[in-house]
């Protein structure tokens, strides 16, 4: 059986990876050199490791079905099955484990609707979700950390710190929004009375702060284009090891 999509047609790697013919070259071989594709004993592998990557990036940016994909692929939708709960892992970004003195992070929560009820609760969307504590570099948008998911009716403030994100950046100066109260975060200035009026230094801060905020909106923007994080259907771990690989592939689309 002979699939359609295949990553020797340079044309199916941006629309399937988000990544261009480039960029997913420096990605397949990062993975060999990681030992992504080590020579083992027993039945090989039905595709090649760079069809394996194309059809977990397809299935994280697409969503279809493993009966819709895997045709897609020539194989069978069991053989796609073990593909992505063997790939994908290997995908996941490592967080950074040392940042300079003068870096200024940014963290925020995004909310990942998520059918495994086993990891996932009702959260304010009224849909089953996880919580993802997602810190990236304030300068350049690259994700530099991503906490264990939580589930979803667990505010920022305590996700922030039992996901390990909180342990991960350590003392770094990180910017959040006024969620993290009490974290000792980076947070705007608050108003103690409801008719108190804030000092205009204070709105000046605000404001400043706000803009430098919005960065990591833009990168849950940008991540959410990969469908899989509007609906993940993964079980388990697959949704953390989602959200890793597309932060992955966020970071190496920005730097080429």
């Amino acid at each position: 059986m002979t699939g359609v999509i295949t990553a020797s047609e340079p044309s199916w790697t941006a629309p399937f990876s988000g990544l261009s013919p480039r960029q997913f070259g420096k990605l397949i071989t990062a993975l060999r050199r990681e030992g992504a594709a080590p020579v083992r004993r027993g039945r090989p592998w039905s595709l090649p490791l760079e069809d394996r990557v194309l059809l977990v990036t397809a299935y994280w940016r697409t969503n279809l079905t493993l009966r819709q994909l895997a045709p897609l692929f020539g194989i069978s939708k069991s053989a796609a099955d073990r593909i992505i709960d063997r790939a994908g892992p290997l995908l996941a970004l490592q967080s950074r484990k040392r940042f300079r003195r003068d870096m200024v992070l940014i963290v925020d929560g995004t909310l990942v609707p998520t059918r495994d009820h086993e990891i996932a609760e009702q959260s304010k969307n009224y849909r089953y979700s996880t919580n993802h504590q997602v810190v990236i570099d304030a300068d350049t948008r690259l994700v530099v950390v991503v906490g264990r998911p939580l589930p979803g009716n667990r505010n920022d403030c305590r996700a922030w710190s039992e996901s390990g994100a909180k342990t991960a950046v350590g003392t770094t100066t990180t910017v959040a929004d006024g969620s993290y109260r009490g974290t000792g975060l980076v947070i705007p200035h608050r108003r103690h009375a409801k008719d108190e009026k804030l000092p205009a230094w204070k709105q000046a801060h605000n404001k400043s702060h706000k803009q430098v905020r919005a960065r990591v909106e833009h990168v849950f923007a940008r991540m959410k284009t990969w469908k899989i994080l509007r609906d993940c259907r993964l079980k388990g771990d697959g949704v953390h090891h989602a959200v890793l690989g597309i932060a992955r592939l966020h970071n190496l689309a920005l730097t080429g």
